[in-house]
């Protein structure tokens, strides 16, 4: 390529350049804000009756109209090598797509403005707010699920988490006496040539958890052998739930309401657990409040209806867990859980997921691309040949 074409290739570009950042600033200011987020809101797909894609077809075709004029006119004169052609073919299909792709940076505009908005640190702590108070936010008949609500959920305190057994007696015919235990989950850490060698496991171990190495072997859930370590997750005393003055309701649930990415789900409800647990046993109950105080704040932030008083809903909170038995038939925790529920599932799609080409139109995108790009290069191939042999 000579210097003339390459200039015109690179102030090309340049214009390219700045009907782009025009796109963007359009789609950076366009965008409605969080609170106008809905299930079905995207970033921008091609619709080809609004007003992004109405310009966008005018601004693409006057620009590459007046780009083949020049390109024509001034720079198909030169008796190029076939290599130089493919490279000249390059910089057209280039070209090509960059004139085709404006609606591309209008979407990160409007992703820009989200980001800008709500930053991915602010929208992972307000995940982290709703999976720690996830179980205060069930409509109250769900707090009859023994799916949801049951032993086998508690993940804190001491000696919990549990493991259940159950064990069934014939009592006569088909009729069983079942009966429930349940065992804390444990944890013993001991050299891996110890534990193969009864003689050389000191009783002092075997002795603070209560039973022997054959009685251990029997009640092993799961080894996991590090280094020359072994770590026994066993089970361990017996426990009874139910009548634990530190369990209630509340805590009876491991659910997250949406995990926050990059870490590990296992870790995430373990760190909630322990918050949960001490906001409703270990800190003063302004504590409890100032969450739900946050919660409601969360909600008009994302335009959710909502009629949560934290002082009241706190007080509720308080009482179920010192009525423990009592059927828990009425919490004043109401707010519009579907709309939170898709808001928060279509942010972690956009932030994630983002689809600045729509899945449907791209076959459509590339095809128009490619089609113009080998229209306009063989243009420019015939024109080239055609002076070359006048």
């Amino acid at each position: 390529m000579d210097k003339n074409l390459k200039q015109f290739f690179v102030k090309s570009f340049v214009v390219l350049l700045i009907i782009h950042l025009g796109y963007f600033l359009y789609g950076y200011f366009k965008f409605e804000g969080i609170g106008n987020i809905y299930i079905y809101t995207e970033f921008y797909r091609f619709k080809f009756y609004d007003d992004v894609s109405i310009s966008h077809f005018f601004v693409t075709g006057l620009f590459l109209l007046f780009f083949l004029i020049f390109l024509l006119k001034n720079h198909s004169r030169r008796n190029y090598s076939f290599p130089n052609l493919l490279k000249i073919g390059g910089v057209l299909l280039l070209i090509s797509f960059m004139s085709f792709s404006f609606f591309i940076s209008y979407s990160f505009g409007m992703n820009a403005k989200l980001k800008t908005e709500l930053p991915e640190a602010k929208f992972n702590k307000d995940k982290t707010l709703l999976n720690v108070l996830n179980p205060f936010l069930y409509n109250y008949t769900s707090y009859n699920s023994e799916k949801l609500f049951n032993p086998l959920n508690i993940l804190y305190p001491k000696p919990y988490p549990v493991t259940e057994v159950v064990d069934s007696t014939l009592i006569s015919g088909n009729y069983y006496s079942v009966e429930y235990k349940y065992y804390s989950i444990d944890t013993l850490k001991m050299l891996t040539t110890d534990l193969n060698k009864v003689s050389a496991v000191t009783s002092t171990i075997l002795d603070s958890i209560g039973f022997g190495k054959k009685e251990l072997l029997e009640r092993i859930i799961k080894k996991n052998v590090i280094k020359d370590s072994t770590e026994i997750i066993y089970k361990g005393r017996q426990v009874d739930p139910q009548y634990d003055v530190d369990i209630c309701k509340f805590v009876e649930n491991n659910s997250l309401y949406n995990p926050v990415k990059g870490i590990p789900v296992e870790k995430q409800q373990y760190d909630a657990a322990v918050k949960r647990y001490k906001l409703i046993y270990k800190y003063k109950p302004d504590s409890l409040v100032a969450n739900f105080q946050k919660l409601d704040t969360l909600l008009k932030k994302y335009s959710v209806q909502s009629s949560i008083t934290p002082k009241q809903l706190a007080k509720e909170v308080a009482y179920f867990k010192d009525h423990n038995n009592e059927l828990l038939n009425g919490i004043n925790n109401n707010y519009d859980r579907k709309i939170l529920e898709e808001k928060i599932t279509t942010l972690d799609r956009l932030f994630y997921e983002p689809n600045y080409l729509h899945p449907s139109i791209i076959g459509i995108f590339f095809g128009v691309v490619g089609g113009a790009w080998l229209i306009g290069f063989l243009i420019y191939i015939l024109f080239n040949y055609k002076r070359k042999t006048a």
